[in-house]
């Protein structure tokens, strides 16, 4: 999909290490100034960079309660870190149609748009409107009265120090098994080059539709990781006994613990997050390339 129009306000999002990122933040308060747009940040980026007003920025602080960081006259979000962070900003604007551009700080940043070494090419042609847009869906979670959306995956996992957690799995009214295992992962396409992908789950292509179950350590000859059609509802009931409870994680961030009898909900939904990707790249490109990396890492 590609995009039109002028960019006028973008929000920006940063990993935790500002001195490896603000070399690139001062790039791109002056690719944004000469492009005539605004940069917005919130509290924790305004504390963590030591920002003050100047001409182009908006700072949302407890002073200035009016400029709002997840607002509708958004046109586009940068994020420069890791995988993390690209998703904190993916999950941010999600269903919100906001596109993510973002710059690799990470080790292998598999959703990034562009590298580090690119920072001032990428932003200038993100405000030029120079590059596609791809729609990743996410997965709807339910269970103990919240809900959630996740990008890449949701896992399942035993406490530390607990036995090891028996899982039941149904799609609709048909249990499909009991697995007696640390856990499990459902992921996204998107999501699954992640921890789907070390638990030996199948990569699914973006583009493809559907969910990923895959196990963690499964303590069975028979356990093997299963494609959720995009229409069905995958349930998951905790059937531990006496007080083992498993951790849930949305996007690797723990959300709520379930108990012996507790169960979670788990569906497709299409085109929650929009990432920004340069023209002509491909999934395949993306997979060759970061994962080609990993057999050089030190």
């Amino acid at each position: 999909m590609s995009v039109e129009g002028r960019v006028r306000v973008a929000t920006v999002v940063t990993h935790r290490r500002p001195k490896e990122t603000g070399p690139a933040l001062e790039v791109l308060m002056a690719v944004a100034r000469a492009a005539g747009a605004r940069l917005r940040f919130d509290q924790t980026e305004v504390d963590k960079h030591g920002l003050v007003p100047a001409e182009g920025l908006e700072l949302c602080t407890v002073d200035s309660p009016a400029a709002n960081f997840g607002a509708d006259d958004v046109d586009i979000c940068f994020a420069l870190g890791g995988d993390g962070t690209i998703l904190r900003a993916l999950r941010t604007y999600a269903g919100k149609g906001v596109p993510v551009f973002a710059v690799n700080f990470g080790e292998i940043g598999f959703l990034a748009t562009v590298e580090r070494d690119q920072a001032r090419l990428g932003f200038e042609r993100a405000f030029a409107r120079k590059f596609d847009v791809l729609a990743l869906p996410g997965i709807a979670v339910r269970a103990g009265g919240g809900s959630w959306i996740a990008i890449n995956d949701v896992s399942v996992q035993r406490q530390h120090g607990k036995r090891v957690a028996s899982l039941a799995y149904s799609v609709g009214r048909d249990e499909i098994g009991r697995v007696r295992c640390d856990g499990l992962v459902v992921a996204t396409p998107a999501g699954s080059t992640g921890y789907n992908l070390a638990n030996g789950g199948p990569v699914m292509a973006w583009g493809v539709e559907g969910m990923a179950v895959s196990f963690i350590a499964p303590h069975s000859l028979t356990a093997r990781a299963l494609v959720v059609a995009p229409g069905d509802t995958l349930r998951i009931e905790n059937q531990s006994t006496e007080d083992d409870e498993v951790d849930v994680e949305v996007d690797g961030r723990p959300v709520l613990t379930i108990g012996p009898g507790g169960r979670l909900e788990a569906e497709f939904v299409d085109a929650q997050g929009m990432l920004a990707q340069l023209e002509g790249v491909n999934f395949y490109q993306r997979l060759h390339e970061k994962f080609g990396r990993l057999a050089t890492l030190p």
